[in-house]
């Protein structure tokens, strides 16, 4: 008679359990046996918005290496299933339904910048996933009740911001009458400097230039030829990526410099280290100075990230609001993974809508309009080659202010 097979591995975890059982060690070979947790997301690793996405890769290793070095979660190791969506909304969505339903992940994360994160929510929604998400800037647009923003923009950024920054040229040296703004018509920018049109009228500025641009324009000489031409005390760019470095390159061609300019949601690293960015502005709700170090956790990933940045050879290896915002999302999943003690996305979710998480950028709370809390944006600058906090005084360090060109 022939005898049914047994393979090689059924027969050792056979072996295995009956030397656990007649020791009593079930539950360790229970726990050394549990797979991972998957987590799956997709980052612009190519594509317009690569430079970007570089940081938010960095980070997410460093989170799960640091999770998986103190036992992981609920006695199991993370692993992070990473694909590239290529900076492409539409491909993000295809492959954020491959992570669900191929690669039967276990919880996602969201992926880098505003039209692949809307991707990344529909298929979330579709089957009931919580989705943390790094940078979406439309709170408006985020109606599913299970996505959780870490970028804390507040629930009105595109009036908020852009009085934050105008706050802050009101208090420098030389506050702007006339402004120029021009910008990608990459959705959450378009938004934003749709925003800061009302605000600076509001506040009885001219707006002597307004302009756009479609999203992944290479060609911005025409645009630096107008803004010139307008003479402007202050431009708002509504830049994304590299977008405001291939700006201030066409400006330097034509020997312009403007006196006051600020960029949305630039490259960190290749902007600031620019000569041209010399006091550029941008937005931020984490830097790699006081008081953001002394958050708990946050000069450990200070350390370790300049640490990965400098092997990668990143143009600027120091922790800024990009990293910070993509560290915050594995903290907030983490929070609601080790407080509910399951993977259980409804259950997640219900939790971190009514508890606060304490994360790098302070604690957060999901009360508001799509889930954000409150705005928490500060306004940088570009002074001796680093990114400078410089409003509100509250927020900045060695009686740092505002300079002009």
């Amino acid at each position: 008679m022939t005898r049914p097979s047994i393979d090689r591995r059924t027969a050792i975890g056979a072996g295995l359990a009956g030397l656990a059982a007649s020791a009593g060690l079930a539950p360790l070979l229970a726990q050394a046996q549990a797979q991972p947790i998957r987590i799956g997301s997709t980052l612009a690793l190519t594509g317009p918005l690569s430079a970007t996405a570089q940081v938010h890769k960095i980070v997410g290793e460093i989170f799960v290496e640091q999770v998986n070095a103190r036992g992981g979660w609920l006695g199991r190791k993370l692993e992070w299933v990473l694909k590239d969506d290529q900076s492409k909304p539409d491909l993000a969505r295809t492959l954020y339904e491959q992570l669900v339903t191929a690669d039967k992940v276990d919880l996602l994360m969201g992926p880098y910048a505003t039209g692949a994160i809307l991707s990344a929510m529909g298929v979330a929604q579709r089957y009931n996933k919580v989705l943390v998400h790094h940078t979406f800037g439309i709170p408006s647009l985020a109606k599913y009740e299970l996505a959780f923003p870490a970028w804390s923009l507040g629930s009105d950024p595109g009036n908020t911001v852009p009085n934050t920054l105008f706050d802050a040229l009101a208090a420098g040296p030389k506050p702007p009458k006339t402004v120029a703004v021009v910008t990608s018509k990459f959705p959450s920018i378009q938004f934003m400097s749709a925003g800061a049109r009302e605000v600076l009228k509001k506040r009885g500025l001219t707006e002597v230039l307004f302009l756009d641009w479609e999203f992944g324009n290479r060609d911005f000489g025409p645009i630096a030829n107008r803004v010139k031409d307008a003479k402007p005390d202050f431009v708002w760019v509504g830049a994304i990526g590299l977008e405001g470095n291939l700006l201030l390159d066409a400006m330097k061609k034509i020997d312009y410099v403007p006196p006051q300019h600020f960029y949305l949601y630039p490259a960190p690293g290749p902007l600031v280290t620019l000569p041209e960015a010399k006091n550029a502005l941008s937005v931020t709700i984490f830097e790699d100075q006081p008081p953001f170090t002394a958050n708990p956790g946050a000069a450990d990933f200070v350390k370790l990230y300049r640490e990965r940045a400098t092997a990668a050879k990143l143009p600027d290896p120091s922790v800024e609001v990009q990293a910070g915002a993509s560290y915050t999302a594995w903290q907030v999943l983490e929070a609601g993974v080790l407080a509910t003690k399951s993977l259980d996305d409804k259950a997640i979710g219900t939790w971190l809508k009514a508890n606060r998480v304490q994360t790098v950028q302070g604690q957060l709370h999901f009360t508001g309009t799509g889930n954000y809390g409150d705005d928490l944006m500060r306004i940088k600058q570009v002074q001796g080659g680093k990114w400078t906090v410089v409003w509100p005084k509250s927020h900045t360090a060695g009686g740092a202010s505002l300079q002009t060109n």
